[in-house]
C-alpha cells in the first residue's frame, strides 16, 4: 500500500484503507501481529486515528472477514447447482490460500458484514434451487464448508504439498519413520508423496466431487 500520493502527501485515511492495511499485515505477518498500534504504524498515523474508522479490534476483524468473503466468487446462478457450487468452493480455496489467517474467523463473527451475508444467501439459494429440503440444505452447507475450510488449513501447513521436496527434506521424512514400525507410512511417503507427480491439491477436486455426488444422491433419495 503506498504511504504517499504522487503529490507527496499521505493518502487520506478511510475505513477502506484501514481494513485493506489490516489485511496486508495479517497476510504478511499473521493475525497475531495485527494490533491497532501496528496498523497505525503501517498507514503512518497515530493509534487514536484508527479508532475514528473502526471502533475496536472486533469491528476491525468483522471488516477483514467481509473483505475475504467479497473475494470469494458466489455460485453462478446460470450454472447447474453442482457446477455452481464447484465454482464457489474452488474460489474459496484460492482466496483462503491468500488469507490463511482468516479460516478460524470466517464463521465466528457476531456482527457479520454485507459481503458475508450476501455470500451465505447465494450459497443457500443455490442449494434451495437444487430442490433440497431445509435439513439437507443444512447438511450440505456444513459438510461443504467443513471440507473447504479444513482442506485450506491442512494445505497451508503441510511440509510437502507436491513431489518437489528437496533431497534433504526427503531424508528427514525417511528418517522420521521406522519402516519396521510404520511400514505403510514409509511406503506412502517414499513411493507416493515424494514422487515428482504428487500434488496434495489434486485431492481437493476429488473430495469435492465425492461430496457433491453424495449430496445429489441424497437429494434423489429424498424424492424417491
Amino acid at each position: 500500500m503506498p504511504t504517499t500520493r504522487e503529490d507527496g502527501r499521505k493518502p487520506r485515511l478511510s475505513r477502506e484503507r484501514v481494513l485493506a492495511a489490516a489485511v496486508e499485515i495479517a497476510d504478511r505477518d499473521g493475525i497475531e501481529a495485527l494490533t491497532i498500534r501496528a496498523l497505525a504504524d503501517h498507514v503512518g498515523t497515530k493509534p487514536m486515528s484508527i479508532y475514528h474508522h473502526v471502533a475496536g479490534k472486533e469491528v476491525l476483524l468483522d471488516g477483514m472477514v467481509d473483505i475475504v468473503f467479497s473475494e470469494i466468487e458466489k455460485p453462478p446462478v446460470e450454472l447447474e447447482w453442482r457446477d455452481a457450487l464447484r465454482v464457489r468452493c474452488r474460489s474459496a480455496r484460492e482466496v483462503l490460500a491468500r488469507h490463511q489467517w482468516s479460516v478460524p474467523l470466517l464463521e465466528s463473527r457476531h456482527h457479520p458484514g454485507p459481503e458475508l451475508l450476501a455470500h451465505h444467501e447465494a450459497v443457500l439459494a443455490t442449494l434451495d434451487r437444487a430442490g433440497m429440503p431445509l435439513p439437507l440444505v443444512a447438511h450440505a452447507y456444513a459438510v461443504l464448508d467443513s471440507f473447504v475450510y479444513g482442506f485450506a488449513m491442512q494445505e497451508a501447513n503441510l511440509a510437502v504439498q507436491s513431489g518437489e521436496a528437496d533431497a534433504e527434506l526427503a531424508e528427514e521424512i525417511a528418517a522420521a519413520f521406522d519402516p519396521g514400525a510404520y511400514p505403510m507410512m514409509t511406503r506412502f511417503a517414499m513411493e507416493h508423496a515424494m514422487r515428482p507427480d504428487f500434488n496434495f491439491g489434486d485431492s481437493f477436486d476429488y473430495g469435492l466431487d465425492l461430496l457433491l455426488d453424495g449430496l445429489a444422491r441424497a437429494l434423489r433419495e429424498e424424492g424417491a
